[in-house]
């Protein structure tokens, strides 16, 4: 799992806008910012343990380490930190305990459904609650994507 590309402006707003950044040292808005991504991971009770996040403001970049019990897992913490506004690309370099084939991801776009996607990965609409399941907790309705997320695909 390499580096993850992300929509900057696309994502839950877990801290500060412009002028809260103007107001504070860089140093400080980054442990901030890295705080509040750790604290969001952690929300998702996904069962990772020793998380440790840094984050570059100037450049949107998030290095998340830790350990995660599957390879799911640390994809899903790729999401949690990617799906953040403000955050551009996902570094993750965290180390899974049981090891398992990686997912494919996919950009929502204007129009997306969970089923359409479903179609077009798995060739069966139908198969839309696997691509829903995958991306819990951060999914908490199937209904609920936007433009710029990156949801996870995992293989059947």
């Amino acid at each position: 799992m390499g580096l993850f590309s992300f929509i900057k402006e696309a994502g839950e707003k877990l801290f500060g806008g412009s002028s809260a950044q103007a107001a504070a040292p860089a140093e400080d808005l980054n442990a901030k910012a890295a705080s509040a991504i750790e604290t969001y991971i952690g929300a998702q009770n996904l069962g990772v343990s020793d998380v440790k996040v840094q984050f570059d403001g100037a450049t949107g970049a998030v290095k998340v380490a830790g350990t995660a019990p599957t390879q799911a897992v640390k994809e899903k913490v790729t999401l949690c930190c990617g799906n953040v506004a403000s955050v551009q690309s996902v570094d993750n370099q965290m180390t899974v305990t049981n090891p398992e084939p990686e997912a494919q991801y996919h950009d929502v776009v204007r129009g997306d459904t969970l089923s359409a996607i479903a179609k077009k990965y798995y060739g069966d609409a139908n198969k839309y609650p696997v691509i829903f399941e995958a991306n819990k907790p951060m999914l908490s309705h199937p209904d609920k994507i936007y433009p710029g997320q990156k949801l996870r695909i995992p293989p059947l």
